[in-house]
């Protein structure tokens, strides 16, 4: 038995995760949608585009409601809980889907938080604007808090320098929700304050690559970039307890998008097992490799066990929440690797080619683990968590 269960708390009789109506209208609409018009040589189309991503497919999801879905009510969507969040995602995951929505959710949850122009917050969820976030460093190892780009003033306005890296669909972005330090340096939570940084502002520079999951990321660098005052996103020196809360709200949602994506490679695997004849009968007679199929099938019930504990504790105190989106991080970078390994080497060599939809799931599973922290990351923040105590951070804590 995994360890993972200690990661845990007990949960009571009491609690139910039976979805709501609404939640499976949305995935039943999400899926059908899916299943007609983003099967894998349309999602082969999408990354050889331009951008990187289908603006047909983009714009017809946020025409179902489907951007929509991430946001609460305040922020002008109609969903925004963690099971609102993780019923997209796991969606999405099934269809490896590369449109912009990591990047969509986390600017659009640090806009919302930061009390930003609500026609902004609307154009982003009807998808008429693009947004991204760039939050990491390439000195940050995983920790967002861990800034060195600078805001300094001048006159009104603002003047960013520093770089960000790996930032999600950052070429075709319309507006970038950029971390810098007002003040504070290192990995001090206080002076750190967000930004909106609109395309092509002076001293902007983005350059742009394609990442192994067929999605593509950039590198974006200010030089001087001058931005009025109306820019700042949220309380100068006070963003921390924002970008923690936004990077929860992704980590339930890429824990989410596994689980579609391992469901999906899981189910492929089993059918391959059926179908692939050796010696006069299909391989998955094999003992051997019903066992090893049944270990994966535990192994992905215990990372949404997980995934549903994140999702239950977004909206709770940050000490449970920040614990719980760890645990499920952790869970889904093992249990991913495993998975993704298991179902390539139950196909055999076909199992890497370019033409078989499995080796891209292997591939999304394993780019998930990296992002917003990897396994070792995450196992050593729930340490330090539970050995901290760690009490919730305010923006009083910061100012004090």
């Amino acid at each position: 038995m995994s360890g993972f269960l200690a990661l845990l708390p007990f949960w009571t009789a009491a609690m139910d995760f039976t979805p709501t109506d609404e939640r499976r209208m949305l995935a039943d609409t999400l899926g059908r949608y899916l299943a007609t018009e983003y099967d894998f040589e349309a999602r082969k189309r999408a990354m050889a585009a331009p951008d990187g991503f289908s603006r047909a497919a983009w714009a017809g999801m946020a025409e179902l409601g489907v951007v929509g879905a991430l946001f609460d009510e305040a922020a002008g969507g109609f969903g925004g809980a963690g099971f609102d969040v993780g019923t997209v995602f796991e969606a999405l995951g099934r269809s490896i889907v590369v449109e912009p929505f990591l990047g969509t959710l986390l600017a659009g949850r640090l806009l919302a938080a930061g009390g930003a122009d609500g026609e902004l917050l609307a154009s982003i969820i009807d998808g008429s604007t693009l947004a991204t976030a760039a939050l990491f460093e390439a000195d940050g190892r995983y920790d967002a808090m861990r800034v060195a780009m600078r805001a300094e003033r001048s006159g009104e306005d603002w003047v960013l320098t520093g770089t960000k890296a790996v930032v999600p669909m950052l070429e075709a972005a319309d507006v970038v929700v950029v971390s810098a330090r007002t003040g504070g340096q290192g990995a001090a939570e206080a002076g750190i304050s967000l930004f909106a940084v609109r395309r092509g502002a002076p001293g902007v520079e983005v350059r742009g690559y394609g990442l192994i999951d067929g999605a593509r990321g950039g590198e974006l660098r200010l030089d001087g970039a001058r931005l009025d005052a109306s820019c700042l996103v949220g309380p100068e020196g006070g963003a921390a307890p924002l970008i923690e809360a936004a990077l929860a709200a992704g980590v339930v949602a890429l824990s989410y998008e596994a689980l579609g994506a391992m469901g999906a490679a899981r189910d492929a695997t089993l059918d391959y097992l059926r179908t692939r004849v050796q010696f006069g009968a299909p391989i998955g007679k094999s003992q051997v490799l019903q066992h090893r199929m049944a270990t994966v099938e535990i192994e992905i019930e215990q990372a949404r066990s997980a995934a549903i504990n994140a999702a239950a504790s977004l909206d709770g105190d940050r000490h449970t929440r920040e614990r719980a989106v760890s645990a499920a991080k952790y869970t889904i970078g093992r249990v991913g690797t495993l998975v993704a390994e298991e179902a390539i080497q139950m196909h055999g060599g076909i199992g890497m080619t370019w033409e078989l939809p499995l080796s891209h799931y292997a591939k999304r599973i394993v780019m998930i683990d990296h992002q917003l922290g990897d396994e070792d990351y995450h196992l050593q923040r729930y340490i330090d968590l539970g050995q901290r105590g760690s009490p919730a951070i305010t923006p009083q804590d910061l100012a004090s």
